[in-house]
């Protein structure tokens, strides 16, 4: 398994969530200081640092906007930033949120760059964003998939085809696609679709065999998610390896199992209670999600009981494991289970930063996760993939190498 650090970067000085509608769309930004924001990017910068020293895999970064939940309307500029002060370490940009931008080209350029200076250690996902961000961008729902795969192609076309050459899409009109530079990884950076469940990018996802990342789900929705992915790959001819398969469960480890659920039972209950509460008509705007995902989701909330995050007590995130909550050898054993039963090889937000959880407890988790639950999944010296040479998920089989592209 490969270890992912992720943090959500979350400005946590907000009301309760009982006092307020949503931590999205609608909460004032009056509430926002800047100079605690300078203290908090550079804090949540130095975790992501903290993580190559660490030895994880790879370390994350995500797009949402006008919220408290997670502060990064630009992911490529916070990728920037730890890109500058790491040396080896991969950095996931899971994701760029393509139908919000106007022009995708701006987007294959700056990951484009990113790849380059960093000399090939950039994964390049892509997401649709929530459906929060629609309102918060005034982006219509309704063609937001139809915008996000005409946008990926053209990414992926400008990445891997000499320019300049003319797009002519239903959403994109460029005459001249000629992007500088070009993606140090070649054909291009490795994709991932991070998603919640819909049927629509599960399958996409297979058949472009693209690792799938779940994100805050309970086990058993997972593994429906899983199943789904796996007889999509099927109907397209192959079996899809474990590192296919992510999931993004956060966690917290301490020395003991009581002295965890002490120290990170408070700022779980504001991540789930305040950072992601949201009504339901902002998560799902019409359009959003078409009819046959929404059924699919319907039946997976009834079958595993799925509720609204701040409808469930502390005790159902922990037996759901919509986080994961121990000592070492706890932690290590609930990882197992996604692993041996689920088939998973991609694990991120291992040690993350959890709402207002602050800057110690948060190099403590990062800490006691690396030295004491990854060495359980690793080979003897629990060194990272890119010590070991091991490709990053999602790099094509046939170019698993860090080759800059050739000069003509």
């Amino acid at each position: 398994m490969q270890f992912f650090h992720f943090g959500l970067m979350p400005y946590p000085y907000i009301p309760d969530g009982s006092e307020i509608e949503s931590t999205w769309v609608t909460l004032s930004n009056k509430y926002y200081d800047p100079k605690i924001g300078h203290r908090l990017y550079n804090e949540y910068l130095d975790q992501a640092v903290l993580a190559e020293r660490l030895g994880y895999d790879g370390t994350c970064v995500n797009e949402h906007h006008q919220n408290a939940y997670g502060t990064m309307p630009d992911p490529n500029v916070m990728a920037s930033h730890i890109v500058a002060r790491t040396k080896e370490i991969h950095v996931g940009i899971i994701g760029n949120a393509l139908p919000l931008h106007g022009n995708p080209l701006r987007v294959a350029e700056s990951v484009a760059m990113l790849d380059v200076i960093s000399g090939g250690r950039i994964i390049s996902g892509f997401v649709r964003g929530t459906g929060m961000e629609y309102h918060s961008m005034r982006s219509n729902p309704a063609t937001s998939r139809e915008r996000f795969w005409e946008a990926h192609d053209l990414i992926v076309k400008a990445w891997t085809e000499p320019g300049p050459f003319d797009w002519q899409g239903k959403y994109f009109d460029i005459p001249y696609v000629n992007t500088w530079p070009r993606p140090f990884q070649q054909p291009h950076p490795p994709i991932w679709l991070p998603g919640q469940g819909s049927f629509e990018t599960i399958r996409e996802a297979a058949k472009r065999r693209y690792p799938f990342m779940m994100v805050f789900a309970p086990l058993g929705f997972t593994k429906l998610n899983y199943d789904m992915y796996r007889r999509a790959a099927e109907e397209f001819g192959y079996e899809p390896a474990p590192e296919q398969l992510a999931f993004c469960v956060g966690t917290y480890v301490a020395e003991t199992d009581e002295k965890a659920h002490a120290e990170a039972k408070e700022h779980i209950m504001w991540l789930f209670h305040t950072g992601l509460k949201t009504p339901e008509q902002y998560f799902f705007p019409p359009g959003y999600t078409s009819g046959a995902s929404l059924r699919g989701m319907l039946r997976g909330r009834d079958k595993f009981n799925i509720k609204p995050f701040w409808e469930l007590s502390y005790e159902d995130l922990i037996e759901q494991q919509y986080m994961i909550v121990g000592s070492p050898a706890t932690v290590a054993e609930k990882l197992a289970i996604y692993t041996d039963e689920l088939g998973a090889g991609i694990h991120v937000a291992g040690g993350m930063q959890v709402g207002t959880m602050p800057h110690w407890k948060v190099v403590k988790n990062m800490t006691l996760f690396a030295e004491e639950v990854m060495p359980h999944f690793r080979p003897p010296g629990n060194q990272p993939a890119w010590k070991r040479g091991v490709p990053v998920p999602g790099t094509p089989a046939s170019l698993r190498t860090r080759t800059a592209p050739a000069v003509a």
